[in-house]
């Protein structure tokens, strides 16, 4: 005995909705890719900022006022943040390696570290 063969006509969609869609289907060969990005030139043309109020702040005026938290104090040797500072050289130090050093450098190269954070004084 042989089944029975039923046919029957399987409708499927093209696209079914948990697959992904591959780019070249989504986009055909010389489609646009959707986003496009903008130079600062475009945008400027585009919000005409002329017509704007000078004090409101936009692309052209970016200045801002000065900042209300104190300064970030970083070491002049590594550049991590230095939570210490040597009272005889005013030199900023993170941790104790530092401080050795700092210890250890001869007055013109404090003077040039002092300089490069504007703070050089004359030292004793």
């Amino acid at each position: 005995m042989e089944p029975e063969v039923v046919e029957a006509e399987l409708v499927l969609p093209t696209c079914l909705s948990f697959k992904k869609i591959q780019m070249h289907e989504k986009y055909p060969k010389g489609q646009s890719r959707g986003r496009q990005w903008k130079h600062l030139k475009q945008i400027l043309q585009a919000e005409n900022f002329q017509n704007g109020s000078p004090d409101e702040p936009n692309y052209i005026n970016i200045e801002s006022p000065p900042s209300m938290h104190p300064p970030m104090r970083i070491c002049d040797m590594t550049g991590f943040e230095a939570p210490y500072s040597d009272p005889r050289t005013n030199l900023r130090y993170a941790n104790t390696d530092v401080f050795k050093m700092v210890r250890s450098l001869p007055p013109e190269y404090v003077q040039r570290y002092l300089a490069l954070r504007n703070a050089a004084v004359v030292l004793k």
